[in-house]
């Protein structure tokens, strides 16, 4: 992306009026820092004062004492022992900083296919997102845009971005506060790239995205690791997702019904007879990746191998669970099997269980043939309105030449 001129900006700068208070001008804080987070929420109330809100390993405030990913829960010595011999691997594999990182993905790529499905240590997910997405190379090769695009650059859609901010992981405790970094950091995430790429511009779902990312990295990262995704660093191009009329969550949604009938030929069935379409309970596995409809650690080993393996896990995903409550789902009417699809038990929620699942589904062939009688369909279409539009351009042409010809024979 081209860059203005900095005195134009500046000068730019100086002439716009004020803008929304939201705008966040400090580069240098680390929102994925929740401990630091909750050090000044400590420091803000005196002791004993206000009960500050339990939360879970991952910073969402507890709805359930027994939850599985909460503080309550133990782990023994051997699982800790495990944890910090996974740790030191992927430290050595990745190198400092992410140095080693290219070298050991050529020399080695199955091992680092097998070590991502059985997930990435959390305190090394952030930057492994960044290696394996594209995305550093693109910051690296991008110094100052970021900046750029939040501090000089306005937003047609601003206020709709403004107005979903709340509405993005409203219990976890980095966004729960009004204006606080959190909403600050998500909101410059999310206007950036609506400057950056205006035909996108902003989409409510890609605040889930931009949410999942910011946990785990900075803004400036989280920004290119969106660029990433978008733009096709590594795998193909996901814009469409965002672009007017959903483009590409139609065509997922059309692979993933053909899918069905393939995988689960009983159940498919069942849906039709129902009349239930995966656009009534699929969207937003494909919008926001499973972000927004899945417990956050299982989203977050979905996340692991998305980055690195493409959409291709959402379709296993998807399959899988559709696979594990096949034999309920078939039995439903249409209103309790809506509502099933929208909550599966909690049972199915068990990454260890549900992934291998989902590792055992070949998808990649069939997605490619689904994909190309998509595209068959909708460009026999668009041929026709084409030809249509030309006959009509034609026809107008010959009128025109018959109507002057009378002219000029007058």
């Amino acid at each position: 992306m081209r860059i203005k001129d900095s005195s134009n900006v500046l000068q730019k700068q100086r002439n716009r009026k004020s803008r929304s208070l939201l705008v966040f001008h400090e580069f240098e804080n680390l929102p994925y820092l929740m401990l630091e987070q909750e050090n000044k929420k400590v420091d803000e109330h005196e002791a004993g004062s206000v009960a500050l809100p339990k939360v879970d390993r991952f910073g969402f405030v507890k709805q359930e004492a027994n939850s599985p990913d909460g503080l309550t829960r133990s782990r023994s010595a051997f699982e800790y022992e495990r944890e910090e011999r996974k740790i030191r691997k992927w430290r050595k594999m990745i190198g400092v900083g992410g140095s080693d990182w290219k070298l050991y993905l050529r020399r080695k790529p199955h091992v680092v296919k097998r070590r991502i499905r059985k997930g990435i240590p959390d305190c090394l997910r952030g930057l492994v997102w960044q290696l394996i997405s594209g995305s550093r190379d693109l910051l690296l090769m991008n110094p100052g845009v970021y900046e750029q695009l939040v501090i000089y650059e306005t937003s047609a859609s601003e206020l709709d971005i403004i107005r979903d901010i709340s509405r993005t992981f409203p219990s976890h405790v980095f966004f729960q506060q009004r204006h606080g970094p959190g909403q600050r950091s998500l909101y410059n995430v999310l206007k950036a790239y609506s400057v950056f790429d205006r035909e996108v511009g902003y989409v409510q779902g890609m605040g889930f995205v931009a949410g999942l990312l910011l946990l785990y990295m900075s803004e400036e990262d989280a920004f290119w690791l969106l660029v990433a995704l978008l733009k096709g660093a590594v795998h193909a191009p996901m814009e469409g997702l965002y672009l007017v009329g959903l483009p590409l969550v139609q065509q997922y949604l059309f692979q993933f019904d053909q899918l069905v009938k393939d995988h689960l030929p009983r159940l498919g069935e069942h849906f039709v007879q129902e009349m239930i379409n995966p656009s009534m309970y699929a969207s937003q596995w494909f919008i926001t990746v499973f972000s927004y409809s899945l417990p956050f650690h299982l989203a977050l080993r979905i996340w692991d191998v998305f980055l690195y393996e493409d959409v291709k896990i959402v379709f296993k995903v998807g399959l899988a669970l559709l696979k594990y409550c096949h034999d309920d789902l078939v039995k439903l009417p249409f209103e309790k099997l809506i509502h099933a699809l929208r909550h599966f038990p909690e049972d199915a929620m068990n990454p260890d269980t549900l992934l291998p699942m989902a590792y055992a589904i070949k998808v990649s062939k069939r997605l490619e043939e689904l994909k190309d009688e998509y595209e068959k369909q909708h460009g026999k279409v668009s041929d026709s309105r084409i030809k249509q539009k030309l006959q009509q351009l034609n026809d107008a042409d010959a009128a025109l030449l018959q109507s002057e010809g009378k002219q000029i024979c007058e």
